[in-house]
């Protein structure tokens, strides 16, 4: 049986400072908890009054704040992270997969003594979990010394066999590591777990130090808090140092993807680091290297930082349903071609069981004492510690041994002091049947900080003392001070216990709160952090040298479909426009037009083929028209909403490359129209009116996006696919319409004519070149030759021309340049078109419509297969 011991000195008594805002009430902690904000233990004095110093001067800086600017104040950083799309996705959520990320408006302070402390154990405790890792897949002499049970160790469903004996790359197994801390009753720090396998955290820490810092600047300054840059700088270094790859390796994220509850935060902290974001898709093994599939081969990858659970790795040796690994890793990994941040197998050292061990591990490994205490920890596996805690689980927390396991037990936590006798039962005869996956820790009420809840007419809460918990994190520094060396990064991301959780859980309601590190004795730091990768090192390079930003195939394919996207929701927003519009005109449509609009529809998925046509049933098809273009599941038409839900789809696949502008357009043009549509559905029949106006704002909110993709965007081969995308969309639209326009003879009415030009949006420069004619003439060299109208389509086939053009520049001899695939329109052969009004012979342009068409589409096809899933090269080998 083992249990953690500890103690550590009494808190410096603080002298009381009044703050200069009397108008906030400033509650005491729970009783029990220490109280943060006036620095007392959990059994002061009710009558103890006064801040603690670090807090006084927080408020002092503030001045005579009130309750409303508060509100103001948390209100903007509310909006601050929803601009930035700051999000964290919940599995469960029936209503959608992301939600806001929730952060309080205070943060918790942390003295720079008590950081001293917290920094010396971390730095201790992360020196023994790297012995134990070293050890375990090494000697294992701490299994058969008998200070690690075995079932503990390789009975672990994170504990990797096929790791065994193999010194990982750059000789370290863990690189980034997180430490959930806890502040007792009596002032004294506590680790209540940690993570070693993809710690989660470092990105969101960024952001809420952004956001919080924004609206305190001054008492951010004034407390001298310490600054966060250089140790992501370190932590870069010290994985370049490591990595194989020579003087400048590649490193990349690996990323499960947009659906993972974290992506925001990966994809966040890949661009803050510089590093490539990957998924499993992404990457290849030739030979025991691993490569990444880029638009131009293989480039070969020397480091991942893995925010993928082991297990999933690689589904040759892991998991063989896994689709978020890539096949043959584990060998790459094992030839020593492959940094992993952290090396797989780590995962064991994250069990709860684990801390009751550290201790003795502490004496033996490192012949020292812990600085820092872990709480007391029982695991049940052994029977003597089972026997020992089961009559006092009302005072302890019950925790699964081999937490997110999917192949042993694994539960929410059972917090003893919220159980009744009947639930406390429960748990004992559920431990007493799996002893060894159940681990019972001691019950520790934790410290309370101000949170700031927004007060109002029927709500006075202001502020409200929460219970915290601290995740810190040790981060690699052998580039700076030596291999196997560490630095604590300065400060933390604190999290909020939820309302009814017992336990600070994102998934289960809680929030977070920026943590600053003070220091009174420190001179004046760097600019305060407000940019991604504002403060990563440039890369020296030869001035004559151009690094390109690699693009990824899948980021290609996803760059490729948001173009595609973004035009195919702008040409049916149009269509469906125009479409309302000519029904409700003053000038009663035709026949043919009524015909074409009608094809038109259908053809585009703004009806279905079941629907009746405009010809037929003028208001029925006019209702169902309505009724599919909220409809984002694309059942039996692919209307606007369908457009939309793909394009945001493809957008958050593409977090790390869009702007935060560019994000907030595609999110706010879904948004809106869906609300814009729902209240448009209350009413039967809907109003035509309301829908075109609806219309009107997604028009506007999808002009905002054509232009960040215009002018906000690298000009890579990357942006040249998106670019590509539009045009191909674009040309397969526009052809499609001006063939049925003269196949059903739209275009030779006075109605028909001008919706064909509010079709291709040149109403207003063909009205300023030709007036008020409608010479069909005039029509064909306006929208299919003239190449100053960007609508046009020879404009369009030779844009998109041009850019595959640019393609192929970078391509092996002998490859098929497709720039080449789409016929450019014959001048001579289309001019007698051009100098007559009357309807004619117009078969040569149908013709030529129609293989622009099928050209497009099997362009489309044909760029998948070159640059997305190099089925080219048939030899496949992972080193096996």
């Amino acid at each position: 049986m083992r249990h953690n011991t500890g103690a550590m000195t009494s808190p410096t008594e603080r002298p009381p400072l009044p703050p200069r805002s009397p108008a906030l009430a400033l509650p005491r902690a729970d009783g029990g908890h220490y109280d943060e904000l006036h620095g007392l233990g959990g059994d002061a004095p009710a009558q103890a009054r006064g801040l603690g110093p670090a807090w006084s001067r927080f408020f002092e800086q503030m001045g005579p704040a009130s309750a409303g600017e508060l509100n103001r104040r948390a209100e903007r950083m509310a909006r601050q992270l929803r601009d930035d799309g700051v999000s964290y996705n919940v599995y469960a959520d029936e209503h959608g997969q992301q939600r806001p990320w929730a952060l309080d408006l205070f943060p918790l302070l942390v003295t720079s003594d008590d950081w001293a402390r917290i920094e010396t154990g971390i730095l201790q405790r992360v020196r023994v979990l790297e012995a134990v890792a070293a050890d375990v897949y090494g000697p294992c002499r701490l299994v058969r010394e008998g200070l690690l049970p075995p079932a503990l160790v390789q009975g672990h469903p994170d504990y990797v066999p096929a790791m065994h004996g193999v010194r990982p790359a750059g000789g370290q197994h863990l690189h980034i590591v997180a430490f959930d801390l806890a502040r007792g009753p009596g002032g004294h720090w506590w680790v209540v777990g940690q993570r070693t396998q993809a710690p989660s955290g470092l990105g969101y820490l960024l952001e809420n130090r952004f956001a919080v810092t924004t609206q305190f600047p001054q008492a951010f300054e004034a407390l001298h808090t310490r600054r966060l840059a250089d140790s992501y700088r370190a932590l870069l270094a010290s994985l370049k140092h490591l990595a194989p790859g020579g003087e400048e390796p590649h490193l990349a994220l690996l990323t499960p993807g947009p659906y993972n509850e974290t992506y925001f935060e990966q994809s966040y902290l890949a661009r803050y680091l510089g590093v490539t974001l990957v998924e499993g898709s992404d990457l290849t093994v030739r030979g025991e290297r691993l490569y990444l599939k880029t638009l131009h081969g293989l480039k070969p990858v020397h480091g991942l930082i893995k925010r993928v659970d082991d297990t999933w790795l690689d589904p040759l040796e892991m998991r063989a349903d896994s689709r978020l690994g890539v096949p043959g890793l584990m060998q790459a990994v094992r030839a020593g071609n492959v940094l992993m941040a952290n090396a797989i197998g780590s995962g064991f050292l994250e069990s709860s069981a684990m801390l009751g061990f550290l201790p003795a591990l502490g004496r033996h490994l490192l012949d020292e004492e812990l600085a820092l205490p872990a709480l007391h920890t029982w695991w049940c596996g052994e029977p003597a510690a089972m026997g020992e805690i089961l009559p006092h689980l009302a005072h302890s927390v019950i925790k699964p041994t081999y937490p997110w396991s999917l192949e042993r037990g694994t539960f929410d936590v059972g917090v003893g002091p919220l159980l009744n006798a009947e639930r406390l039962g429960e748990w004992q005869a559920r431990i007493r049947r799996a002893p060894d996956e159940h681990t019972v820790q001691a019950y520790l009420p934790t410290s309370q900080m101000p949170t700031w809840r927004p007060t109002g007419a029927s709500d006075e809460r202001g502020i409200v003392p929460s219970s915290v918990i601290l995740r810190v994190f040790a981060l690699s520094d052998a580039a700076g001070a030596g291999p196997g060396t560490w630095r604590v990064l300065p400060g933390g991301m604190a999290r909020l216990v939820g309302v009814d959780a017992g336990i600070a859980s994102m998934q289960r309601g809680g929030s977070s709160a920026d943590a600053w590190v003070v220091d009174e004795h420190a001179g004046p730091g760097e600019g305060l952090e407000s940019g991604l990768g504002s403060f990563i090192p440039p890369v020296a390079v030869a001035p004559t040298s151009r690094p390109e930003r690699l693009v990824t195939s899948r980021a290609a394919e996803n760059l490729f479909w948001l173009g595609r996207y973004t035009e195919r929701a702008e040409n049916a927003a149009r269509l469906a426009r125009i479409i309302l519009e000519a029904l409700h005109g003053e000038e009663e449509p035709s026949h043919a037009m009524l015909m074409w609009l009608g094809q038109m529809a259908e053809s585009t998925g703004l009806v279905s083929t079941a629907d009746p046509s405009p010809l037929q049933w003028r208001e029925r098809f006019e209702r169902a028209l309505v009724q599919h273009l909220g409809n984002p599941e694309g059942d039996d038409t692919y209307s606007v909403a369908y457009s939309l839900h793909w394009l945001r789809g493809a957008g958050a696949a593409l977090r790390e490359r869009l702007s935060t502008e560019h994000w907030n357009f595609i999110k706010q043009a879904e948004e809106q129209f869906l609300a814009d549509w729902a209240e448009i559905q209350r009413f039967d029949p809907p109003s035509a009116a309301d829908t075109l106006a609806a219309l009107a704002r997604l028009s506007k909110n999808l002009a905002a996006i054509t232009g960040a993709q215009n002018d906000r965007m690298w000009r890579d081969d990357g942006w040249r696919l998106l670019s590509i995308g539009r045009q191909l969309e674009r040309l397969t639209f526009l052809a499609e319409a001006l063939s049925r326009g003269f196949y059903t003879n739209a275009v030779h009415d006075a109605a028909g004519f001008g919706v064909v030009l509010q079709l291709f949006d040149s109403t207003i420069s063909f009205h300023a070149r030709y007036q008020r004619s409608r010479d069909i003439a005039a029509l064909i060299e306006h929208v299919v030759l003239n190449l100053q109208n960007t609508r046009s389509i020879d404009w369009v086939v030779q844009t998109a021309s041009g850019r595959l053009a640019r393609l192929h520049e970078r391509e092996a001899a002998g490859v098929e340049d497709l720039s080449r695939r789409l016929p450019m329109p014959d001048i001579d052969q289309l001019a007698p078109l051009c100098v007559a009004n009357e309807i004619g012979d117009f078969t040569h342009l149908q013709d030529l419509l129609a293989e622009w068409d099928a050209q497009a589409q099997r362009l489309s096809d044909d760029i998948a297969l070159r640059y997305f899933s190099h089925t080219d090269d048939a030899r496949r080998s992972v080193g096996a």
